[in-house]
């Protein structure tokens, strides 16, 4: 009996060995020597001090900033472990809301984000973005024409020309990747903190 079940013992432990240490720590050898920066969590610092990841988005809520994708992530409440709490782009809890385009709590947050949407630039539509939530709810970018609806916005409030808004919106336009996948885009972390610096 030991004859026929020591090769299956053999086979699990090199199967783990191999699968379960030498080949992550292989890939992790590779990425940090090919892909440094991304290896690391594409990490974005400023004087020093990281201020976020260019693939995990923020929070802000600043008119004086660029607003990213709403964020369905939520966590348990501390309060109350059998109830979840907004907890906007919680990396330990990402996923979409899952709820139905007929859902009435999706379609109440839906028509208030779209009349504060409306009422902050009545002259152009509402880009499908800044109301929708990505499947992962961390998406840290908009379309080109999502930040560019903020642009009246920001530039209000930092008083600035809307000129050199809309300019730096179009420095941090990042193409299809490869000239071929996805679509236009804006990291909305990059692009605050180039607001940031502008109005040193």
């Amino acid at each position: 009996m030991l004859r026929e079940i020591r090769p299956a013992i053999i086979l699990v432990v090199a199967l783990t060995a191999i699968t379960g240490l030498a080949y992550p720590l292989a890939m992790t050898g590779i990425a940090e020597v090919i892909f440094p920066q991304q290896a690391q969590g594409s990490l974005i610092e400023r004087d020093g001090k990281v201020v976020g990841s260019a693939l995990i988005g923020q929070l802000f809520t600043s008119d004086k900033y660029f607003h990213g994708r709403p964020s369905a992530t939520n966590t348990p409440d501390p309060k109350d472990s059998s109830k979840n709490i907004d907890a906007p782009y919680n990396a330990a809890n990402s996923g979409g809301s899952n709820l139905g385009p007929t859902n009435k709590a999706l379609i109440d947050r839906i028509t208030a984000d779209m009349a504060k949407l409306k009422a902050e630039n009545p002259t152009m539509p509402v880009p499908i973005d800044l109301v929708t939530t990505s499947a992962s709810g961390l998406d840290p970018d908009i379309s080109p024409d999502a930040a560019l609806f903020q642009v009246p916005r920001v530039a209000k409030a930092r008083n600035m020309p809307q000129e050199r808004v809309r300019a730096l919106v179009a420095g941090q336009i990042e193409g299809r990747t490869f000239g071929l996948l996805g679509e236009p885009r804006v990291n909305v972390l990059q692009l605050n903190l180039a607001l940031d610096a502008a109005t040193k």
